[in-house]
């Protein structure tokens, strides 16, 4: 299997789940329904995709890369095909949860075979982690441009996708098997968590950390778009693909800078700068200022990914070998959960008190969520309790700022480990 046909496929799977989210506008005013539906919506493809990744993850080590990844792209067009059939809201709904399994199985199943032919390459973790990140910043920016600039803006992004599907799955017919089965498929359903005694302080001080950065992705995912039309005063859909862009486009740029530098430091400068990125969110809609949401959202960006890699190693650093796979699995439940469920809590914030009030309060609890880790992380460091990088060479570099597949990232764990 080509390793960069496989790359491709990848980045597919994330563009598909980003161009919804310039599009929820679009459905919201067509459809005329509130702010939370249009975060349950982003909601339900979070939930799903993280039941598929944790029993479903690593289903191709057991029946082959080919006949899952034929299965998740049939899936993802029939998800296309769902929104192209919707008339309100009861297929966006099914069309978010066929999504969520469709990216659950092709993010698992490509890391997979992206191992499988590339084992000992450096590029091959890269391209795991920058796959989903670019699929997501182009599929944003490139749905809005479509809805905003071309004709049926509901149905000729969606069209594209179910091509660009079909296309996945005849060069996937035309190419071998790239891994080797194994038995044991209803052994792998069970999933394993858990957070060693030992990684406890660490993972206590990183849970603000994650929680705050993925509770922002997911307020920008889902509510973002219609953020930047309000204070824009603009229609035009493009505004809210480029906030999108914007985020996961400095995350993944600050991920990969920081990707071999000192964790507790890298999680504290992240975490510094995701405040200021908070805090200019909420100067911009309190001042209705657009321009310095924009910064702000790069700041935010930074901050995001730096401080989710640094989170990430450090508590991951402490981590004996066998206990890592039950741990990082823990750190993207943990992940999933803060992206979804805030989103919702904000969708019923913005029924009750609108969108500028929402975000006031939500930015605000970003930063204190910030904050206490930078708090947690200056007092462990002056007490010397943190351990330098240089005390575990071989910690896996944290992974992009979409989670990928919690089995696949156990391979790589349990490979440096």
């Amino acid at each position: 299997m080509s390793f960069w046909a496989v790359a491709a496929i990848g980045l597919l799977a994330a563009a598909t789940n980003a161009a919804a989210s310039p599009l929820y506008r679009l459905y919201q005013v067509q459809f005329r329904f509130s702010a939370t539906t249009l975060t349950l919506l982003f909601t339900v493809y979070v939930v799903v995709l993280l039941v598929t990744l944790v029993f479903l993850g690593s289903a191709s080590d057991y029946l082959g890369r080919r006949p899952v990844m034929l299965a998740a792209l049939s899936l993802g067009a029939v998800a296309c095909g769902l929104f192209l059939l919707a008339h309100g809201v009861g297929l966006l709904f099914a069309g978010r949860a066929v999504q969520g399994v469709a990216v659950g199985l092709i993010s698992g199943t490509a890391s997979a075979a992206l191992l499988d032919l590339r084992p000992d390459s450096g590029i091959t973790p890269v391209v795991s982690s920058a796959a989903p990140t670019g699929g997501q910043a182009v599929g944003a920016l490139g749905a809005s441009a479509l809805a905003q600039y071309v004709p049926a803006p509901t149905h000729l992004v969606w069209w594209l996708l179910v091509a660009a599907f079909i296309i996945g799955i005849v060069a996937v017919v035309e190419i071998p098997e790239p891994g080797t089965r194994r038995p044991g498929v209803v052994s792998s359903l069970r999933p394993h968590v858990t957070v060693p005694h030992g990684t406890r302080r660490e993972f206590a001080t990183a849970l603000p950390v994650l929680v705050g950065v993925w509770a922002l992705a997911g307020l920008y995912l889902s509510l973002g778009p219609s953020l930047a039309l309000q204070l824009l005063h603009s229609k035009n859909l493009l505004w809210g693909g480029a906030l999108i862009f914007l985020l996961t486009g400095f995350a993944a740029a600050a991920s990969a800078a920081v990707a071999r530098k000192s964790p507790a430091g890298v999680m504290l400068g992240g975490c510094v700068t995701l405040i200021v990125g908070a805090l200019m969110t909420f100067a911009s809609v309190a001042t209705g200022t657009p321009a310095v949401l924009f910064v702000g959202t790069a700041f935010a960006g930074l901050g995001f990914g730096s401080a989710f890699v640094g989170a990430y190693r450090s508590t991951v650093a402490r981590a004996a070998s066998d206990d890592r796979a039950g741990l990082i699995t823990a750190i993207y439940i943990v992940s999933y959960l803060a992206t979804g469920i805030p989103a919702v809590i904000a969708g019923i914030g913005t029924s009750h008190f609108g969108l500028h009030k929402t975000a006031l309060v939500y930015s605000v609890a970003v930063a204190v969520l910030a904050a206490a880790a930078v708090s947690l992380l200056i007092r462990q460091m002056a007490s010397g309790r943190v351990r330098r990088a240089t005390d575990h060479p071989d910690v896996p570099p944290g992974p992009g700022t979409v989670p990928p597949c919690p089995p696949i990232v156990r391979r790589l764990a349990e490979a440096s480990a």
